[in-house]
């Protein structure tokens, strides 16, 4: 095969090449396109997932420190009602030195 037959044949593949080209990047666009729509999609319903994740995580921390407050508050009641206690007798001892002397 001489140069020149080499070069019309290259020039053949090349013209077919070509006229496929714009199709076929085309096709390569669209799919991307499609792709690209589908990871947005994706991403979108991840995000939601997140977002619902962390709301019930929300809750569920505001539940607990609720709970630890009613808790707090129950024990502060406790010792104050104790406290209240000891003064009462410390009051009935004070008193009853008070009469004896």
């Amino acid at each position: 095969m001489t140069t020149e037959e080499r070069l019309y044949k290259l020039e053949g593949i090349v013209e077919g090449v070509m006229a496929t080209l714009p199709s076929r990047v085309a096709g390569v666009e669209n799919r991307m396109d499609l792709l690209r729509q589908e990871l947005k999609g994706e991403i979108q319903a991840l995000r939601q997932e997140v977002r619902e994740e962390i709301q019930a995580l929300r809750q569920e921390v505001k539940g607990e420190i609720q709970a630890l407050r009613q808790e707090v508050k129950g024990d502060i009641n406790a010792a104050l009602n104790r406290l209240m206690l000891y003064f009462t007798a410390l009051a009935a001892a004070l008193a009853l030195l008070t009469l004896l002397r």
